[in-house]
């Protein structure tokens, strides 16, 4: 019996006990975990809720310490309990047989694996406009939103991961202008930079970068120029001209830069749908018909908004931005994104009563499809996946987009209102910003007063901005830096694996620490710090204990036969209960509480809950190895407990890090 399970069983015994024996119903019973292991594994303060609905059903006043002990009667015989305490003025403090767990648990996986068919979720993260590189904000996104998907993955959901790719939006429509009008290149001339940049080690996405910060400052001496967005604009929302063909090219290679750093960082994708196809495919089109059936929306005749179709949001103070995020169809007949998001998400949910076509895009190295949407029905692929129709969708978008997502949300349930706003769940995140140092690491120029400013803002429009790529290359220069010190003599190649799984598991730990509402100001020095609260310290601490098992193999010892020893010895409860042994319990105990903490992530749409656990896991181990010498223990009991205890700290520490996408190296 896992630790959840046994929580769960008592939480019910209780439930039983108040029912029969006060005839009140305790829907939700709390359960707290005591500070320290001698006061107890579990602590229940559900006399204090009887003694409080007690009174208000019968008028009767009663003591919640008595409470408790009629509740401790039914639960204190309960197997895997040794004893209940009752402390102060009605706690019930439960303490768990330690020698069953232990022996019971010899060979628990961290993780239980997922019973049933689980019901469909989709998760819809990344999302970088296709017209340049992607900076260290998009990573933010990304990796929280792969995050997520593992811990959904790890609470036995099924999990489609779409990253939307926006190709006819006013960004992509900007890179075209410049190479139209800055460039003046056709299709073909891009395609030979194209080729030519390869050729020279210059990546497309990079070169559009610089592209899109020149545009802008272009549109600022030349209005004529910035008239031609919105030509541009039209002719790719139109589509079948050589100008959508040209931004088809410039966006579908930027899809493909940027995948390909995504991958470095261990972050894929299940399928990309296009704007270009819910434009063509007419989803706006069946959407916006049932919102004017609906009375969803509505004409404006007059005021500011006239010519416009409206969506009423009242529960917004009215600003400027947020007003004209109401307006769904401008007055010159063109969508907003919100409109395009709200039937992307009715189509999420399976709701649109509309599908797109599809062909592959991208075979990953252990041939896992990558799908992108299409809108010729004679590209589309044989033996596709059923994609959409997801039970709850999420989506992971920053927190300047919270008005508009709560207009899709609110869109959505008008219009389907027996699936609900709760089908759409917006995962917010605060901005990533740069320390002075970082920023100046990177190359950029700062004025005296910037470097005593607390951050470094940045802009993709005026070039500010860190590429994804320059990041994790400088992080794993200063990663290989590292090990080459600590380890001169391996080979070259291995340094370089060593260094990009420390680089990416900085970076991924560094990302996801801070809860999604905090402001992240990165930096290197920080991150790759191998004390404090870092992925460096979770990594080195799983290194340790492999070091353990690594031993324990060179000395032609097994494990399972060690732990196999431990069935039916009568020495294990009096090796737990001695007195330099609750701490060994409390590394097991907290090892074994990952399954409970992966579901409190997911159901507060909070990685940081995760991470923050992982942390408080490798700080334990270290404590726990630095206070036992476990291959040297004498008592053949206490050695054998000792190895059982490390060896599912280890693998805990490892599944966690595993779940936030973070390797654990071989060395460090």
């Amino acid at each position: 019996m896992t630790l959840l399970e046994l929580q769960s069983a008592l939480r019910n015994a209780i439930r039983d006990a108040a029912a029969e024996e006060f005839g009140i119903s305790l829907e939700n019973i709390a359960a707290e975990i005591p500070p320290k292991t001698e006061l107890g594994d579990l602590a229940f303060p559900a006399a204090f809720e009887l003694a409080k609905l007690v009174k208000q059903a019968t008028g009767e006043k009663q003591n919640p310490r008595a409470i408790a002990e009629t509740l401790k009667s039914r639960i204190e015989s309960f197997d895997f309990v040794d004893r209940v305490e009752i402390a102060g003025p009605g706690y019930l403090n439960v303490f768990y047989d330690r020698g069953r767990f232990l022996v019971e648990n010899l060979n628990a996986a961290p993780i239980a694996a997922p019973s049933g068919t689980a019901a469909k979720v989709c998760v819809e993260h990344t999302s970088v406009n296709p017209n340049k590189a992607a900076h260290i904000g998009h990573v933010r996104n990304s990796v929280l939103g792969d995050t997520f998907v593992r811990i959904l993955k790890a609470n036995g959901k099924a999990v489609e991961v779409q990253n939307y790719i926006d190709n006819t939006g006013v960004q992509v429509a900007d890179v075209v202008v410049g190479f139209m009008f800055i460039e003046h290149m056709n299709l073909d001339a891009i395609k030979a930079l194209d080729k030519q940049l390869s050729g020279e080690g210059v990546s497309f996405d990079y070169y559009c970068w610089d592209l899109y910060a020149r545009v802008g400052q272009a549109y600022q001496a030349d209005e004529e120029l910035k008239a031609k967005r919105a030509e541009v604009l039209h002719l790719i929302e139109a589509g079948d001209n050589p100008t959508a063909e040209l931004a088809d090219y410039v966006a579908t290679r930027n899809v493909e830069c940027i995948l390909k750093t995504m991958e470095r960082f261990g972050i894929r994708y299940d399928l990309l749908p296009r704007e270009s196809e819910i434009l063509h495919l007419h989803f706006w089109d069946k959407a916006f018909e049932q919102m004017k059936q609906l009375g969803v929306v509505h004409y404006e005749n007059e005021g500011k908004n006239a010519g416009c179709w409206v969506m009423p949001f009242e529960e917004h103070a009215g600003t400027d931005e947020h007003d004209s995020d109401k307006i769904l169809v401008r007055s010159n007949g063109t969508v907003t994104y919100t409109g395009k998001d709200i039937a992307y998400q009715m189509w999420k949910l399976g709701i649109l009563g509309l599908d797109f076509h599809y062909r592959p895009f991208h075979k990953y190295s252990d041939g896992k499809e990558l799908w992108i949407t299409t809108a010729d029905a004679a590209q589309a692929a044989a033996g596709v996946p059923e994609f959409g129709h997801g039970e709850t969708v999420y989506n992971v978008i920053d927190t300047r987009q919270s008005y508009p997502q709560e207009i899709v949300k609110k869109g959505v349930a008008a219009i389907y209102p027996e699936r609900g706003e709760k089908a759409s769940v917006h995962l917010s995140y605060e901005m990533v910003a740069l320390s002075p140092a970082a920023a100046e690491e990177l190359g950029f120029e700062l004025s005296e007063g910037d470097k005593k400013r607390t951050f470094i803002e940045m802009s993709g429009r005026k070039g500010l901005g860190v590429k994804a790529d320059d990041l994790i290359d400088r992080l794993e220069a200063n990663a290989f830096a590292e090990v080459e010190s600590r380890h001169p003599d391996i080979s070259n190649e291995e340094k370089e694996h060593i260094a990009h799984q420390i680089a990416v598991g900085a970076l991924r730990y560094f990302l996801l620490k801070f809860t999604r509402t905090t402001v992240i100001v990165f930096d290197f020095k920080e991150a790759l710090s191998f004390d404090g609260e870092t992925g460096c310290f979770c990594q080195y601490s799983a290194v340790r204990a492999n070091s353990i098992f690594r031993k324990l193999a060179e000395r032609s010892e097994d494990i399972s036969a060690i732990k196999a020893k431990l069935k039916g010895s009568e020495k294990i409860t009096e090796t737990l209960s001695a007195e330099d042994a609750n701490d060994i319990w409390a590394m097991l105990t907290l090892a074994s509480r990952l399954e409970e903490t992966l579901q409190q992530a997911a159901a507060a749409n909070e990685p940081a809950i995760l991470a923050k656990y992982t942390f408080n896991l490798a700080k334990a181990f270290n404590l726990f190895y630095h206070n036992h010498k476990i291959l040297p223990e004498p008592d053949e009991t206490k050695r054998a407990v000792l190895l059982t205890v490390a060896e599912r700290a280890r693998d805990t520490l490892t599944a966690a890090l595993a779940t936030m996408g973070i390797e654990v190296p071989e060395k460090m």
